[in-house]
């Protein structure tokens, strides 16, 4: 059955642009709590995001057991220790005061996997580009990431952890493949630039930087 979609004008487009532009992975968060039924919401929103073959191969993992929490926060020490040793001398400096997580303060933490066969959706698309399920979860995981933006939720990636650990501690399938872990909540402040610019790290290039032609 067809149907008519909304008409989005201007002054929409100019909220979703701010919107894009406001985005930010948040590593500060407020002790203030996300009601469930916000959540719940929230992650049905996710639910709207496109996938290969409509498969829908991401699974998120509420982790809400305090010993579960101390074990990822135990990987996360681990490989942050890791990838410190590992840098530059000229960025060990810089890289040992950024804050690269919010598990201490974040009251919802939660992590995301993708299924690398999942029945659901027969196969389609994926015969040649099998990669494409863990494609369909980050869209997801976007999906989620703008919706809370636009409650004032923020939201931060933790990707500084060891794979099996987590899926070790949060007792899920050896072969789901993980996404990332997620902290979610309300910052603890707001700035026009990303943490990252801020502090001196990197800095972000114009689109037309990143398109070639051929």
């Amino acid at each position: 059955m067809s149907a008519v979609p909304p008409e989005w004008d201007g002054s929409f487009r100019d909220q979703l642009a701010a919107l894009f532009r406001w985005r930010r992975d948040v590593r500060h968060f407020t002790p203030r709590p996300v009601p469930e039924a916000r959540l719940l919401a929230l992650l049905e929103l996710a639910n709207l995001a496109p996938s290969v073959g409509l498969s829908q191969p991401w699974r998120f993992v509420l982790v809400e057991d305090p010993a579960r929490r101390a074990a990822i926060r135990a990987s996360f020490r681990r490989s942050n220790q890791a990838a410190l040793a590992a840098q530059q001398p000229d960025r060990a400096a810089l890289y040992a005061r950024l804050k690269l997580e919010g598990l201490d303060q974040a009251p919802c933490q939660l992590a995301l996997f993708a299924l690398p066969e999942p029945g659901q959706g027969h196969g389609l698309g994926r015969a040649s580009m099998p990669e494409t399920t863990s494609y369909s979860a980050v869209m997801a995981l976007h999906t989620l990431w703008l919706a809370a933006r636009a409650e004032g939720i923020g939201l931060g990636w933790v990707s500084i952890l060891e794979p099996a650990a987590v899926r070790a501690a949060l007792e899920v399938p050896t072969d789901w493949q993980l996404v990332g872990y997620f902290c979610l909540g309300y910052p603890a402040g707001e700035h026009s630039l990303p943490e990252l610019e801020r502090a001196g790290w990197e800095h972000r290039r114009p689109g037309s930087e990143q398109v070639l032609r051929r």
